[in-house]
């Protein structure tokens, strides 16, 4: 039996990568005879890289160290895929999560003064090594600095009134009132693909600010006043603040279009990129799944998109999820297994999910024996 693993990371529990490693050990426990074929999934937030380590034979991690969130020095890592002939000197992947992200900080919330340079550091290390094409992960951010911090660790320049650069983070946006990009350095030769499930616009009562904001730590007057400083810097550049994905990771799509990226649906480029509806029409089984499987699951999430490929192909999918919500469908998988109801409490499998889903994929493994 061919099984196909493409899972998303459970988020705050574990990465797609090692949870797609735990489920293949559970279900070759249970069938050694298997051939289990692993293609983590991502969508462009936390894990997306890690995705792309584990399924693409080849990649090579590039240390570096980056200017956390907080100011704090961060060594993190961007991801090297090998040569194609879209790409002859290589696809760099750079994922916002590890550099400028929310779990860096912790506990903390730092909604004024977090900024996303570590990020543009990464990606100019990138670029420094001479990749073809850039692949950016924008999901999990920490910030609300409308991609300035990125831009300027690509050589941007944003001033106040008196010519000063502004404050970093959030903080600065609403004294703008020019940005110099004449030495942005440019993307690379094929381009610049920025992942994202998000669709939300820049600004107004569904952009970065107001939907994402409270999360960040901005209260209900913080947001009105974020929002009005992402349309400052708005004013300053030619870009549409309405374009879908704008608003993601704290307003960096916004600031990666004006760097000359490219948005995208993050689940459908990275199942291109790994292979993935290759790997799921030689397979008999799919197994998918992602932390808390929701009502919402169904728009754009991974679990549905990799069941839509499956589809197509004709292959079955198994479902498994930290938990399966009460208005969850999960009608349309041939089976579904859920981490809380093997551990019998929601805190029991997000103490151990390694765990729980080697015992899911060892169940999963059962249920399909003939």
């Amino acid at each position: 039996m061919t099984v196909v693993v493409a899972l998303d990371s459970f988020k705050g529990s574990i990465g797609a990568a090692d949870a797609a490693r735990a489920l293949a050990a559970g279900w070759r426990d249970a069938d050694p005879g298997a051939a289990v074929e692993l293609r983590p999934m991502a969508d462009g937030g936390e894990g997306t890289l890690e995705a792309f380590a584990a399924a693409v034979a080849g990649a090579a991690r590039m240390p570096v160290q980056v200017t956390g969130p907080d100011g704090a020095a961060v060594d993190a890592s961007w991801l090297l895929l090998p040569p194609t002939s879209d790409a002859p000197d290589g696809t760099g992947v750079v994922e916002l999560a590890s550099t400028s992200g929310i779990e860096l900080l912790g506990d903390r919330r730092l909604p004024w003064d977090a900024d996303t340079m570590g990020f543009g550091q990464a990606i100019a290390a990138a670029l420094d090594h001479g990749v073809s094409r850039l692949v950016l992960g924008i999901g999990s951010s920490a910030s609300t600095d409308g991609g300035v911090g990125m831009l300027r660790a690509l050589g941007a320049v944003v001033t106040d009134i008196a010519g000063l650069p502004i404050a970093a983070g959030a903080r600065g946006l609403a004294a703008a009132v020019g940005i110099d990009l004449s030495r942005l350095r440019p993307p690379p030769p094929a381009g610049a693909l920025v992942l994202t499930d998000v669709t939300n616009p820049l600004l107004g009562p569904t952009g970065a600010a107001a939907v994402f904001g409270p999360q960040k730590g901005l209260d209900a007057a913080g947001v009105v006043s974020a929002d009005a400083g992402l349309a400052c810097l708005a004013a300053l550049v030619d870009a549409d603040p309405t374009t879908s994905g704008t608003g993601a990771a704290g307003g960096t799509g916004f600031g990666l279009v004006v760097w000359g990226a490219h948005l995208v649906p993050g689940a459908p480029e990275v199942a291109e990129l790994i292979g993935l509806r290759e790997a799921i029409a030689a397979a008999d089984l799919v197994v998918t799944g992602e932390g808390s499987f929701d009502g919402q699951s169904a728009a754009g999430k991974v679990p549905t998109f990799v069941s839509a490929v499956a589809a197509e192909a004709g292959v079955p999918v198994a479902l498994v999820a930290g938990r399966i919500a009460a208005d969850a469908d999960a009608g349309a998988f041939a089976a579904s297994v859920s981490l809380t109801d093997l551990a019998g409490s929601p805190e029991a499998s997000f103490a151990e999910p390694a765990r729980w889903l080697r015992a899911a994929g060892a169940a999963l493994a059962r249920r399909s024996a003939p």
